[in-house]
Parts: structure tokens; sequence; C-alpha cells
């Protein structure tokens, strides 16, 4: 039986926590502020404290140094309600076992709870050096999911892992890269942001590992490669499915030894950087497909974070548009105030398929009609339409796999090569089945109708995609 420090001015939660403490077993005491919890924790030495951030008197997060200083290095679990990533991360910092945030499922808490009495307490870490503040880059939500980013941001920062980012187009996947290398060992170092979609296909090995002069035709000078130019620091390569298969073999091999070769060169070049990779795809169906190496797959996603779109956090879209309105009107030096309610609906109601994107070019075009004064819904630009084309299929989708499949014949791969067809069918069709599925409640009948399939046509394909519904 362990002894638990509960310190919450919420009465609910502490009762709440005192209940879950019983029934695990443990005993618990209570306290409403810190300066309680202090006196609670010399009377008794507690086994781990659950201590929330905002406090009267003394925050939290001071009081984890007190804590410390009084009983070594007792696990502390830190809640909020209020969580920012500076707040995530400074928790981790400091040496929190975990970090929750509220309203918190009792299971997430006691589970929790298991691990820090069964686990040994990080130590606190030294405070990496911080760059000025610029809110043009802050990342912003006090949505669940977006807590859930902030925390795994905050665990994997002070490590060197591989990080791989995925998320829709305009999710904010570089201003999350730059945030875990603004809160890493690496932050005085370089930052190395590059699109491989927007790399010529023939002049990515070039452009990634440099080139010695006379390499190729119009190599007159020598050129350091990015990955050269990401020395003690970080590269985040954007749109990594679109490596060439070719280029994949050489990033690996850059990986597993930490040296770049150039194009043309005889003897690689030590270089030390962290790559964060991101993509809108889902690599390991890349994997499944032939098109991406599981091999590197495996080195690049060490450590994986999800963005959610901004459909999924709708409450988070007004404080983001009164973000962007702040930003925007200091920059341009127009007059700055709340955005009404009014409005605020009208941008919860719309399904912001480019995400915050999106969201950031609407309000600068609202700020640009509206004059200076206030923002009114007229203002607002109409709703941009999914993104699911005929041309961008045509353009993002058979334009790489016909790409894919001269590389394959280029590497005498034919036979991997001849299965274009069915390979863009295995692409399209899970998802279409999916979502009518889901539509109509995993219902076979009515969602065969509206495909215009035959019932035992559908379930044939649900088979062999491992698709589940009901008859």
């Amino acid at each position: 039986m362990a002894h638990l420090l509960v310190v919450d001015d919420e009465q609910s939660i502490c009762w709440g926590l005192s209940q879950l403490a019983a029934a695990l077993g443990h005993s618990v005491a209570t306290a409403a502020s810190a300066e309680e919890g202090f006196e609670l924790a010399k009377a008794k030495r507690p086994d781990l404290i659950v201590l929330d951030v905002r406090l009267p008197g003394m925050d939290g997060l001071t009081a984890m140094h007190r804590f410390h200083e009084m009983l070594g290095q007792t696990p502390i679990i830190v809640v909020t309600a209020y969580g920012e990533l500076d707040t995530a991360v400074a928790a981790v910092r400091n040496g929190a076992f975990d970090y929750l945030t509220k309203p918190f499922d009792l299971k997430v808490v006691e589970r929790a709870i298991e691990r820090a009495l069964r686990v040994p307490a990080r130590r606190a870490e030294p405070a990496p050096p911080q760059a000025g503040k610029d809110s043009s880059g802050q990342i912003v939500g006090a949505s669940p999911a977006m807590q859930e980013v902030f925390k795994r941001i905050a665990l994997v920062a002070p490590s060197d892992a591989c990080v791989h980012l995925r998320g829709e187009s305009g999710a904010g996947k570089e201003l999350v890269a730059r945030a875990i290398h603004r809160y890493s060992r690496r932050a005085d170092g370089p930052f190395v942001a590059v699109n491989v979609a927007s790399l010529n296909p023939s002049l990515a090995e070039s452009e990634l590992f440099g080139h010695v002069r006379g390499a190729f035709t119009g190599a007159d000078q020598p050129r350091k490669g990015l990955l050269e130019q990401a020395d003690g620091g970080t590269i985040f390569l954007d749109e990594v499915a679109d490596i060439p298969l070719a280029t994949q073999v050489k990033l690996l091999r850059t990986l597993e030894h930490g040296e770049v070769l150039p194009v043309g060169a005889q003897q690689p070049v030590q270089s030390d950087f962290r790559i964060i990779s991101a993509t809108h795809q889902r690599l390991s169906q890349r994997v499944a497909e032939g098109a991406f190496r599981h091999d590197l797959y495996f080195r690049l996603v060490t450590f994986e974070i999800e963005l959610p779109p901004l459909r999924q956090r709708r409450s988070d879209i007004g404080v983001l548009a009164q973000h962007f309105a702040d930003i925007l009107a200091a920059k341009n030096g127009w007059p700055g105030g709340p955005i009404s309610a009014e409005v605020r609906s009208v941008l919860e109601s719309r399904p912001w398929y480019g995400n915050v994107r999106e969201l950031r070019n609407a309000i600068e075009h609202a700020l640009v009609l509206a004059r200076g004064g206030a923002i009114a819904p007229e203002h607002l630009p109409p709703p941009t339409p999914p993104s699911i084309t005929t041309d961008s299929i045509r353009e993002e989708t058979i334009a790489k796999m016909v790409r894919q499949w001269t590389e394959l014949q280029l590497a005498g791969a034919e036979q991997q090569a001849a299965d274009l067809y069915e390979r863009l069918l295995a692409i399209v069709e899970p998802p279409l089945l999916e979502t009518v599925l889901r539509h109509h409640g995993g219902q076979r009948v009515a969602a065969a109708q509206q495909l215009g399939l035959h019932r035992a046509t559908l379930r044939k394909k649900m088979q062999q995609f491992g698709i589940e519904g009901r008859e």
C-alpha cells in the first residue's frame, strides 16, 4: 500500500482521486494549496504526488521544486485544465513523471499512478536555451487533442529520437517540428526545412547530400547539401513519402552511420543532425505498396505525433481566429479588437479542409475587407471545398505512382511495376468503402446500394481489405 498526496483546489478532483486511491488499496491526503501540501508532506512522506498547475498562492510548477527539495525524487503527476506547450515542456523538464489534462478519465489516472509507483522517478533536466518569443510561430490550442500533442512534444524534444509527424495539409506540421527543435538541446543549431515534394526528382539526391565539383554536367562548384547544412541542429523533411527509392537507400545509410556522401565524392562527410519527417499520407501504407523502404520507415518513425485536423478540435477555432487577428492587425498596423460571437459561430460551423492555414488566410482576407473595422460574417471568404477532386487524385496520386513505376522499371523490377492499376485501386477503394459504411452505421445493404454494388461484391471487397461491417 502506498501513500498519495493530492494537491488541487477543486474539491471534486480531490474527492474523485481519493476514491480511486482507496479502490486501489492506497491511502491519500488532500490539500487545496501548495503550502498546505508541504505541511502534509512533512507530517507523512508521500510515495506519489498528484499536483495541479494552477493553485491559489504558489503555482504547481514552482511547488515541484520545493517538493523535490523536501522529498528527493518522489514521483509527481502534474494535472491541469489550462495546458499550453510551455507548461507541458516545463512540467516534463522539472521531472514530472506524467502530465495529464482535465477533464481526465480515471482509468488514465489509474494507469499513471500504477506506472509511477513502479518506475523510478525522472530527474529534472536543465532547461534548453530559449529563443525569443515569437507569437507568429506559437502553437495555439486548448482542446484535449492538442493537449496530447503538447505532451508528446515535451516528452520527445529532449531526446535525439527521429520524430515522424502525420497530419493533413495545413495542420501545422512545420510549427510542431520547429517547437521540437526549440525545446531540444540542439536549439542553438540550425533548423533546415525542406519540402521533398518540391524537389526535382533527378536533383533530389544532390539537394539533400550535396555534390563535388564536376559530379555532373553543370556542377561547376562544390555544394554543401541540406543534410550537411543541418549539422548540429535539425532537418525537417516534409512530404518524406516522396523521396525517390534510390535516394531512400542513401538516406538510410546516412542515418545508420552519421555520414553524408556528396554526389561524386569518394569520402563521406561526418554530420550530426536530428531528422523530423512529416507527410499527409500514411507512410505504413506506402511501405505496403512497395513505394517506401520498410527499413527506412522504422528508422524515421521512432516516435510519431499525429496532428488532428481543425474540424476535430472545433473548440480551438475561436481561439486560433483571435490569435491570427491579433498578429495580423499588429503586423499591418490595423486596429485590433475581439472577434464577435456571430463571426465565431460562422467560423466554427465551417469544415476547414485546409485546416489552420486556411483559417489564417480567411482571417487575413476578412481584415483586409473590414478596413480597420470589426470583422463581420460577410468579410469572410467562401469555404474551401474538399481537396478530393479528379485533378488532385490525378496529380498527387497517379503521377507519383507513374514516377515510381518508372523507377522500378529502371531498377529491373518489371514484375513489381506491372500492377499499377491494382495498386491504384488499393489506395482509392478502402477509404471510399470505409467512409460510406461509416455513414450508414456499418450497414452493408445501405452502403452497397449507395455504392452501386451487389452485396456479395461489397462483402468480398470488405474481406479483401479487412474492413468490418454488418448485414
